[in-house]
């Protein structure tokens, strides 16, 4: 009973630390804007479930290395996240200090940037297509339903794949695998699913109206202190007992 008990605690304590990383680093981040953007111009639904299984894989991964990393004996890996979350911590206070209130408006341009050229192309692409069906006769329905699916499938995966870069090397997946490391990696995986799809869910039904009322600055210095209260607890808690 005890260790069920012992066991539960890990596994709340891991999401808990994992889901309250994820919203602190995630709101007003580029994955953020660009789940938001997409989804002024496609079908939210769409883009959500393409940035949401973008971000599900990075968790899962991400989890998966810091749990490798507990072959290392655990008191080591306690510590060192510990340091490595106190680090994060400090440059998110001195980040968020010296960042301008409006920090979040050229990230937020950066992105707008990047999905016109990659609407752009797509246009050209699909004034060729109409083009060549044009000379070759109207399409049947089954070609129709084709090029729809089509469609779909290129917003899918462009959301999947830009969120996929965008969060690749961020701060949040480096956090992930840390969290791995030193809590329940079940605990870590979920809080972060939920974390992602809570931050994804504002960011495609609301995105520029919440980019517009959040303050990227306070976001980040909320979340430096996050990070740094994660450093403080290693020096409480005995890592055999978590």
């Amino acid at each position: 009973m005890k260790i069920e008990n012992e066991t539960s605690s890990g596994f709340v304590q891991a999401l808990i630390a994992s889901l309250s990383m994820i919203i602190v680093s995630e709101l007003g981040d580029k994955t953020f804007f660009i789940a938001a953007i997409m989804a002024m111009r496609h079908p939210r639904a769409i883009v959500f479930f393409g940035a949401i299984s973008a971000l599900i894989f990075m968790t899962v991964l991400s989890a998966g290395f810091g749990w490798v990393a507990t072959v290392v004996p655990r008191a080591y890996t306690y510590y060192v996240s510990a340091a490595l979350f106190a680090l994060f911590g400090i440059k998110m206070l001195r980040d968020g200090w010296k960042m301008d209130p409006n920090e979040g408006q050229e990230e937020l341009e950066e992105v707008q940037q990047d999905l016109r050229k990659r609407d752009d192309q797509f246009e050209k692409e699909a004034v060729l297509t109409l083009v060549d069906q044009e000379m070759g006769g109207r399409a049947a329905n089954a070609g129709s339903r084709r090029r729809a699916w089509g469609v779909v499938a290129r917003i899918f995966m462009q959301a999947a794949s830009m969120t996929f870069l965008a969060e690749w090397g961020d701060r949040s997946q480096l956090a992930t695998v840390i969290l791995g490391a030193r809590e329940d990696v079940w605990g870590v995986i979920l809080g972060g699913i939920v974390g992602h799809s809570i931050c994804t869910g504002l960011a495609v039904l609301g995105g520029r109206i919440v980019a517009q009322r959040i303050s990227v600055r306070t976001v980040t210095l909320i979340g430096g202190v996050v990070f740094l209260v994660f450093a403080i607890s290693a020096l409480f808690i005995d890592p055999n007992d978590t």
